[in-house]
């Protein structure tokens, strides 16, 4: 049975915020890695907040990740930049990338940040959206730490689910427009998901490298390769993401990139990039941002499909469920927790335990952060 009782995202942020502590992160670091991975869960993108939580700790404990980093910006140019993450956490790699994307928009009008032995770090879409709210257009795209796809026509796993997102700002009273995509039909974190609640994952999502067949059974997919959406479309922004991540920075792409998942990856050096553009050198950003709304509420408004409810915008429902979580508190599955996760006994710790959360009665009451008691 699934307990899915609800946990303020205060009580998750000082959760994971301590697990971190506990392997060896900084409080700064710790504090903004939890950020970035319940921002993930209050969007709804549930594969890369908590639920990473177990191998992001494996990986520091086993000396895969460096827990304290000295992040550098190795190049640096009217425009564009190269970052070296030392190896340490993804969130804090992109996180300083995106910062300086914005710094290097508003001296140069755009700003291109390439990254180099960095790591996993969740989900796209927090760091397109990053330079929204400074009216900027965000972009982001990485080379996934792990290969589950092939390319299109191929049998073999040479490709990640290699995600892309761009936040683009919107109406000062709309959501804004953030789109977050892996380029597989389906992330390879959703596929976990259903691994871990038994689900069987649907058709079109996963084949068997040797017969070609649909696999719908969650646990063999490793039998299998993950399908590109869009055919040789997907496949071909998967290649182009990974040129521009990986090889164009320094960083592992196809048969180099090794799996945060394996039992001892080493060092993975993943690549990312990420670009901000500021609007104010096009025009007014107002102007921009009321014209972008009007579009978009014109698309939203078109008449449906027979059997769909409405026509839908990238950003609506990422809008729409943070303010659902964010004020009637999160719902942690702790199946993931038992699971996935290990509890007790990981970050060297049995203090690190999912009951050792308060879980909210109706709505969040706002009160300060949940204790992690020791036992």
């Amino acid at each position: 049975m699934i307990d899915k009782r609800r946990f303020p995202a205060d009580a998750l942020r000082a959760f994971m915020r301590e697990a971190f502590l506990a392997c060896g992160l900084p409080e700064t670091d710790a504090r903004i890695v939890a950020e970035r991975m319940v921002e993930a869960d209050l969007t709804g993108f549930d594969a890369h907040g908590i639920f990473r939580l177990n191998a992001y700790c494996k990986a520091l404990q086993a000396g895969s990740i460096n827990p304290r980093p000295y992040i550098q910006v190795v190049q640096r140019a009217p425009a564009i930049a190269l970052i070296d993450g030392d190896n340490g956490m993804g969130h804090l790699v992109v996180t300083r990338a995106t910062e300086l994307a914005i710094e290097l928009a508003r001296e140069a009008g755009i700003g291109w940040v390439g990254m180099r032995r960095s790591n996993h770090a969740g989900a796209a879409g927090v760091y397109a959206e990053m330079p929204v709210a400074h009216d900027m257009i965000g972009l982001y795209g990485a080379v996934s730490s792990g290969n589950h796809m092939a390319a299109w026509g191929g049998a073999e796993a040479l490709l990640g689910t290699n995600p892309l997102a761009i936040g683009i700002p919107a109406g000062a009273n709309d959501a804004p427009f953030v789109l977050d995509i892996a380029t597989s039909v389906s992330s390879f974190g959703t596929i976990r998901q259903h691994q871990l609640g038994g689900a069987p994952i649907p058709e079109g999502w996963v084949v068997h490298s040797g017969t070609g067949k649909p696999i719908t059974d969650a646990k063999a997919v490793g039998d299998g390769v993950l399908l590109p959406i869009g055919g040789h479309k997907g496949s071909g922004l998967a290649i182009a993401i990974g040129l521009l991540g990986g090889v164009l920075n320094g960083a592992a792409f196809g048969r180099d990139v090794a799996d945060l998942n394996d039992p001892d990856p080493g060092e993975s050096n993943t690549g990312q990039f990420v670009a901000a553009i500021d609007i104010a050198r096009f025009g007014p950003p107002e102007t921009f941002r009321a014209e972008t709304s009007r579009h978009l509420d014109d698309i939203a408004g078109s008449r449906p499909l027979p059997d769909v409810d409405r026509v839908r915008i990238p950003g609506d429902g990422r809008q729409r469920r943070k303010a659902e979580r964010g004020e009637m508190a999160f719902r942690c599955r702790s199946r993931w927790f038992v699971n996935s996760t290990g509890w007790p006994g990981d970050c060297g710790s049995s203090r690190w335990r999912p009951d050792r959360l308060a879980p909210a009665t109706g709505r969040c009451s706002g009160r300060a952060p949940a204790k992690l008691a020791p036992p």
